[in-house]
């Protein structure tokens, strides 16, 4: 079963990042398990909380430059209108040592934003790197799938089924003799395929059931299977006539177009400029 951490992100820095971020993740869900309400929605919610808190001084420090660079920009520009069009290097020179002289005054430099974003980079990867691979850093997770993925790999025909599922298509290249993979397209798959597992082997539907069944309770989020696209939800709603389902499947494409239009609007004008 190790085969199973080659699904952690292996990249250097990133899944080192990965793995301190997937330990966070994987004591909050623990946590969420021991208080009844084992929920990776609640636990994506909860632990980017705790990621954005774990960032705030960077955010801080990012926000202080682009207020130093509002009240900066009136100083820096008219230090470059006085020197416009003039190319020869003792203007360049007292051009730059003007300009020098505006940020030490206000105790900051050029690159001041430079070092939050080279740290705040990496970890947003780190965090989407995990979200992605859920499995792979929640233990109670991923001991769910065992019981099938052994089954599948047992029974003739599972792996190759498996490889065959739409879901599969980002992991060809990987070798689906292991767990790991097996798992991996497992949690990408659409309620429709596990479905089709269940159809395609009937002597290991219960078996296909009871892990569904499992993973929904951990992936159900407001009445929503979170492993599902929103165009699926939306499909799957509107063939039920469960419009309240489509309204929430709707909703959450939308609050997250908002979301991102709102975070722009509320960034300092100024700081584009500077």
């Amino acid at each position: 079963m190790t085969e199973l951490f080659l699904t952690q992100d292996s990249r250097i820095i990133l899944g080192d990042i990965a793995r301190i971020l997937g330990w966070i993740i994987n004591q909050i869900f623990n946590f969420l398990d021991s208080v009844g309400v084992a929920n990776v929605g609640i636990a994506i919610i909860l632990f980017t909380i705790i990621v954005y808190m774990l960032m705030i001084p960077l955010t801080y420090k990012q926000q202080k430059f682009s207020r130093m660079s509002m009240r900066m920009n009136p100083e820096i520009q008219a230090i470059q209108k006085k020197y416009k069009g003039k190319q020869d290097q003792a203007s360049m020179i007292k051009m730059q040592d003007e300009t020098k002289a505006v940020y030490a005054k206000y105790g900051t430099s050029p690159t001041g934003t430079c070092l939050p974003m080279l740290v705040q980079l990496p970890v947003l990867l780190a965090v989407y790197a995990v979200v992605y691979a859920i499995p792979a850093y929640i233990d109670k997770i991923k001991m769910a799938y065992y019981p099938l993925v052994t089954n599948l790999l047992n029974t003739s025909g599972g792996s190759a089924f498996i490889q065959g599922l739409k879901s599969a298509a980002s992991f060809q290249k990987r070798d689906f003799a292991l767990e790991n993979t097996i798992i991996d397209v497992l949690n990408k798959a659409t309620t429709a395929e596990w479905e089709s597992i269940a159809a395609e082997f009937p002597s290991l539907s219960s078996v296909v059931e009871s892990t569904q069944n499992t993973l929904s309770g951990f992936n159900s989020f407001l009445g929503l299977n979170i492993v599902n696209s929103p165009w699926y939800c939306i499909k799957e709603a509107f063939g039920d006539g469960n419009y309240l389902l489509l309204i929430l499947a709707l909703m959450f494409p939308i609050l997250a177009g908002f979301t991102q239009w709102l975070s722009l609007r509320l960034m300092p004008q100024a700081a584009a400029s500077a």
